[in-house]
């Protein structure tokens, strides 16, 4: 029985220290917490084997301490693994060297340089009030002026916003990396705070004035988001000869939330719009102070990506932005449609939805709603993040102001990705994947049964060769692509030049999902800390893109010589430059679909 035992303990144990370590190994990474923690989780691990290799021979009970021991061990070191919260650095090196003083209108700030010292990097700089207490949901308000030197060297709090699981952001990750690439560079999470009106230049080192401006917007549906991400941090931009600023807005509850007491109490008889009235106000502040950082006024691009891009058209079609910018960039979301299928909703839908909210925390007023803290309110599971006409900031629907030809901009560049809809699509049907089986059904289930069958037609051969991607394909064109045509459509009849795009490059990350031309389009690529992403071809994509960015932004035509002609969008051609290995002029793929998905859009009513 002994012997039994014992060669029981040699098969075993062995395995399963061995699962044990594979645990550590993976789990750890996944969850990007700190790396003392992966380490003392080595060393319990360590510990437990050599201490119940020890007590081998002694009774059950002392053998099992060993495991046990290991066992709480790490369950108290998992309890503790998720990210730190720290301040974001402005750069990403040790050590950087003060820019001089520029003095702005409200006061002085400093900087750092970039690690050549040919760009100076200001961040945290305030442009409105922070909107806490009582200005909780009122319009934002001129900063104050501050004594002495503001050290700019750190990014600000990002907006109130609730943080996913790190585990399963890490699954994503390598769903879309297509491969697990374990670093153990444990990255802690930037700090969050309600006090967020703040935005960062990125300006080059010169003495020349005048230069273009590039208002950038994040992404994040409404609800999440940072002006600190690294895909587009404005570095590689302002070496191009374009100033770069991102702004952090209010987002989810803290941004849009609507409410028929806040409208009441507004001076201008709004609410629900409270993160396009901040954007508005940094705009605002940019026009002011453009001349202190050598920045042209009359030369500002404002861009976009996904909810970004939905701001973008927005604020192409607010009466209080206009004159405060001259072009527009909206990559992969437009507002520029009847019934938009995603970041829009109705005045009466809004004032419905937003009222669960006060019932979800038991409060009458907005008074006890200004009362609850920022930690707990931004809990709620009913954020809203969309944006509606207020009668304010929004007059009418951003389609009818281009049909009246009351747009802003006077030159738009937009696009899409090839498989926009994948990231959200997929992990929705992952354990049942679309088949030709089930396709009808499930576009049935999206549209209505006659857009289904209109829509099965027409893919018939693409359904029998791949359902899958057949899907995945129309559900982006419904919620993507559909709207950049429309967007594309209707700006040149109001008079508007448009460059339109297509980004179809591969690699070992995002790929062309959705965001996945960010880290290319902002001069990103070589700056990527993981090196296995993204290769050579990458690079020379991501020049291509950033030279075309920066030219539009600096005059209106993203030409320049040494690139591939990028011809303006027709009707007639329904042309677009294809961003891959090969950049080269197109012919929209989706010609098919769009009069069936426009159908579907034109029978619903705004919800």
């Amino acid at each position: 029985m002994a012997k039994r035992t014992s060669i029981l303990f040699w098969i075993f144990y062995p395995l399963l220290t061995l699962l044990a370590f594979a645990f550590v190994l993976f789990y750890f990474d996944l969850a990007n917490g700190p790396l003392v923690l992966f380490i003392l989780e080595l060393i319990a691990l360590a510990l437990g084997a050599t201490f119940r290799f020890l007590l081998r021979k002694r009774k059950f009970l002392f053998r099992s301490i060993p495991t046990f021991a290991f066992i709480l061990v790490t369950v108290l070191l998992v309890s503790l693994s998720g990210p730190t919260t720290e301040r974001k650095s402005a750069v990403n090196f040790s050590s950087p060297i003060s820019t001089e003083v520029l003095s702005l209108a409200n006061g002085d700030i400093k900087g750092v340089y970039s690690q050549d010292q040919k760009v100076e990097v200001y961040t945290g700089i305030p442009y409105a009030k922070a909107p806490v207490g009582d200005l909780r949901w009122k319009e934002p308000q001129d900063p104050e002026n501050w004594d002495g030197v503001k050290d700019c060297s750190y990014f600000a709090p990002r907006a109130m916003q609730k943080d996913g699981n790190a585990v399963m952001s890490s699954l994503v990750d390598i769903y879309s990396a297509k491969g697990w690439y374990p670093d153990y560079n444990m990255t802690p999470r930037q700090d969050m705070s309600e006090d967020c009106l703040y935005l960062n230049i990125w300006k080059p080192h010169t003495e020349e004035k005048n230069l273009p401006i590039l208002f950038y917007i994040h992404g994040g549906s409404l609800t999440s988001g940072t002006t600190g991400f690294d895909d587009y941090n404005g570095e590689e931009m302002a070496r191009h000869g374009v100033i770069f600023i991102n702004v952090a807005y209010r987002l989810g509850v803290f941004g849009f939330f609507a409410n028929e007491e806040l409208k009441a109490e507004s001076p201008n008889h709004t609410t629900g719009n409270y993160g396009l009235l901040d954007q508005i106000k940094a705009l605002e502040w940019v026009n002011k102070n453009a001349e202190y950082f050598n920045g042209d006024k009359n030369n500002i691009t404002i861009a976009g990506e996904s909810a970004g891009s939905s701001c973008v058209s927005a604020l192409c079609t607010s009466p209080l932005s206009k004159g405060l910018f001259k072009r527009a960039i909206g990559e992969s979301s437009s507002l520029a449609i009847k019934n938009p299928p995603h970041t829009f909703r109705s005045v009466d839908y809004a004032y419905k939805a937003d009222k669960k909210i006060m019932d979800e925390y038991k409060c009458s007023t907005i008074a006890e709603m200004r009362k609850i803290k920022a930690e707990d309110l931004v809990k709620t599971s009913l954020a809203p993040q969309q944006v509606m006409v207020d009668g304010y900031v929004l007059e009418k629907q951003p389609y009818e102001v281009y049909q009246e030809k009351n747009n802003n901009e006077e030159i738009l560049l937009n696009g899409f990705n090839v498989k926009e809809a994948d990231a959200f699509v997929v992990p929705k049907f992952l354990f049942s994947p679309t088949n030709k089986d089930n396709i009808q059904e499930r576009l049935a289930a999206y549209f209505n049964q006659d857009i289904a069958d209109k829509l099965v037609k027409v893919y018939e051969k693409e359904i029998q060769e791949d359902a899958f991607t057949t899907f995945n394909e129309i559900i982006s064109v419904f919620w993507f692509m559909n709207p950049h045509h429309e967007w594309c459509r209707i700006a040149l009849d109001a008079g508007v030049k448009v460059y339109s795009y297509q980004f179809t490059k591969e690699n070992k990350y995002h790929g062309n999902y959705h965001a996945g031309e960010l880290i290319y389009a902002y001069g990103n690529v070589r700056r990527d800390k993981h090196t296995v992403r993204y290769d050579e071809s990458d690079a020379l994509l991501s020049d291509k893109m950033v030279t075309y960015w920066s030219n539009f932004a600096k005059t209106g035509d993203p030409n320049s010589a040494g690139l591939p002609t990028w011809n303006p969008y027709s009707v007639e051609k329904n042309n677009l430059l294809e961003f891959n290995n090969e950049v080269k002029e197109i012919t929209d793929p989706y010609l098919k679909t769009y009069p069936i998905i426009q159908e579907y859009m034109d029978s619903l009513e705004t919800n």
